[in-house]
């Protein structure tokens, strides 16, 4: 067989070489460091040929094949322990081994673990669980993508859609498709009162999986964004109950207590899951907004209690301290955790370190695997903090500008367009013929649709400033649209 017809029998496989997992979309190293603490610390062993097969992966694009086959065969030995006769298990290993052969160019063994693939559908073809083959490499494909970080997450749901059609019971399968409609909703900010899907899914994941203490905290954490957190907390607490010491839920258990202001009850829970997991981002970034939250009320009581203002000014300087150290631990595990820069940049700018803030703010938005809500949301940030930590308003007025041209709808769409309309009805009323003040105003009403408005400002813009470019351009598209 030459070269070339072995590639095409390749490409034909159902295996992670096959499903496009980009090593310019997700930190390697991070992902690699997760799977080992999932290996450690998870309760699922029926799944740890998974894992293995997704670190031999990791391991191809690390240029170390050696390490890729020696996880292969424990993906194997895991199968074969668990799988009780399912051999479909085994499919998406052989078809790694195939590519991993193929790049060793050990031809003869890549077509041998071709043949083993088509044994395999061979075999189960004469059973009546040939369809069982779809829910399990469905199944793994979205577990991948899950693992493989936030912009694959639309394509994980896809896959549990599929692996459901054909099994549409099965207890795991339920719990990692809630999972990953839970995790869309939290990157697109959908989980409101009407539009809720994640909801019914983890219910009835909850039902089918009442093992899955995990699935049982993200129930529990929805029921808190629909504002039913006394409904939550018994998901909480039933969940910690049963698994007390796993990372994995100790982290979501944390952030519900965070965010009911139970703030030293879920520190008291990240200590134990650092613990377990020192190199834990999430666990870091969690305990940086934990000492934020203390921050806050140490201001207050500072401004109800002035005798003891000397007192409360140390806590909150040490508060800064702890609050920082764990936002930086957090941004050098994972260096694509934008909301963490965000976080610390404005940490920064509150204990008036505004340089470290700037560069901070900076760094955020060159991370490659960035979504345009999060670069919506910190552009907005950058802006406020242009605005009222530096004072320089040219700056802040293009941070906002760079929001509003970002074409999704999030929480700080809309306050960039007020801070950009207070900026302009200040100017405008500071000095009547303030040009940039109408283009402003003119910019708002664009990006709301608002073209009449849009054009009756930009209109008296250009007759304040005759000469701007801008003005005219911005006039010209919206009466063609007109």
């Amino acid at each position: 067989m030459t070269e070339e017809t072995l590639k095409t029998l390749l490409l034909q496989l159902n295996c992670h070489f096959t499903w496009r997992l980009l090593e310019k979309n997700a930190e390697i190293d991070e992902i690699e460091e997760r799977l080992h603490n999932l290996l450690e610390h998870s309760l699922l062993d029926a799944n740890r040929y998974m894992v293995y097969n997704l670190l031999a992966y990791i391991k191809h694009l690390q240029g170390n094949y050696e390490e890729a086959i020696a996880n292969l065969d424990e993906a194997e030995k895991s199968s074969l322990a668990n799988a009780a006769g399912v051999k479909s298990k085994l499919l998406v290993t052989y078809s790694n081994y195939a590519w991993v052969y193929y790049h060793l160019k050990q031809y003869d063994k890549s077509q041998l673990y071709i043949d083993k693939v088509n044994g395999v559908h061979e075999e189960l073809s004469h059973t009546s669980n040939a369809k069982d083959t779809l829910p399990e490499i469905y199944g793994e494909q979205g577990w991948s993508m899950l693992k493989f970080g936030r912009l694959y997450y639309k394509k994980a749901k896809e896959c549990y859609e599929k692996a459901l059609k054909e099994a549409p019971k099965d207890p795991e399968l339920n719990s990692s498709y809630a999972t990953a409609v839970y995790r869309l909703e939290g990157l697109e900010k959908k989980c409101l009162d009407k539009n809720c899907e994640s909801l019914d899914l983890l219910k009835r994941a909850v039902e089918l999986n009442p093992k899955d203490s995990v699935v049982k905290a993200l129930l529990g954490l929805t029921l808190q964004d629909l504002k039913r957190a006394d409904e939550g907390l018994k998901y909480i607490e039933a969940a910690l109950e049963q698994t007390p010491n796993l990372p994995y839920l100790l982290r979501y258990v944390s952030k519900f207590y965070r965010r009911e202001g139970m703030t030293d009850k879920a520190l008291d829970v990240l200590k134990r899951a650092l613990s377990l997991i020192p190199n834990s981002a999430f666990h870091h970034h969690q305990i940086g907004l934990c000492y934020r939250n203390k921050i806050k009320e140490k201001k207050k009581l500072a401004r109800t209690d002035p005798q003891n203002k000397r007192t409360y000014t140390r806590e909150i300087q040490e508060l800064f301290q702890k609050s920082i150290f764990h936002f930086e631990m957090t941004v050098e595990l994972k260096k694509t955790h934008t909301y963490a820069y965000s976080d610390l940049a404005k940490i920064y700018k509150e204990a008036n370190q505004n340089v470290k803030a700037e560069e901070t703010f900076k760094k955020a938005l060159n991370v490659k695997t960035i979504s345009e809500q999060e670069k919506q949301q910190i552009h907005f940030y950058y802006g406020d903090f242009e605005l009222h930590a530096k004072k320089c308003e040219k700056e802040a007025i293009k941070q906002y500008m760079e929001a509003l041209l970002i074409p999704v709808t999030t929480f700080e769409k809309g306050r960039c367009e007020k801070a950009l309309k207070r900026l302009a009805e200040r100017k405008i009323k500071e000095n009547p013929r303030d040009a940039l003040g109408f283009g402003l105003l003119g910019f708002v009403h664009q990006i709301k649709k608002n073209k009449i408005d849009a054009v009756e400002c930009y209109e008296k813009a250009l007759e304040l400033e005759p000469q701007n470019e801008e003005y005219l351009s911005h006039l010209c598209e919206l009466r063609l649209a007109i």
